[in-house]
């Protein structure tokens, strides 16, 4: 269960939005944080507490397939990312690092307390619960092991 306050942006959020293309010429996923989705909220790196959620609209992630992208956020404390869809390469680029998504039609404020059920594919925010679509077990399988490499690493110690 992933518990925290809503950031909430619109349509076709992109990879250079969430990391603009001139920090990546570090590998300081620090940095990253620092700057993440200045774009649209120049405060939110500043703002934006580990746990805390993003809840957006149609598309996000659109735009190049950097991995940066979904780092940038995890590195910031972004728990989940809740949208109505994702970008298939984004989407991807999350799981493999590790970063919750859930695909949902959510309407909240700055600010609300969202809850994400990643078992269930749920969204609760006040009384209202919304279902959205439920991870399949191997996703869930990566993302609490910590992304891709982490839960290869696991599967090779049990073998």
């Amino acid at each position: 269960m992933i518990k925290g306050k809503s950031w909430v942006f619109g349509d076709d959020v992109d990879t250079d939005v969430i990391i603009p293309g001139k920090y990546l010429r570090t590998k300081d996923t620090k940095l990253w944080a620092e700057h993440v989705m200045e774009g649209l909220d120049p405060q939110f790196a500043s703002r934006v507490q580990k746990g805390d959620v993003i809840v957006a609209g149609r598309n996000f992630g659109s735009g190049s397939s950097r991995e940066q992208a979904p780092r940038a956020l995890k590195e910031a404390g972004v728990a989940a990312v809740v949208a109505k869809s994702f970008a298939r390469i984004f989407y991807r680029n999350a799981i493999n690092v590790g970063l919750p998504l859930v695909e949902a039609d959510v309407d909240c404020k700055d600010g609300d307390e969202v809850e994400v059920d990643l078992a269930s594919g749920t969204v609760r925010v006040g009384d209202r619960v919304i279902q959205g679509s439920r991870l399949p077990d191997f996703l869930l399988e990566i993302l609490q092991a910590g992304g891709l490499v982490a839960h290869r690493r696991q599967q090779k110690k049990v073998a």
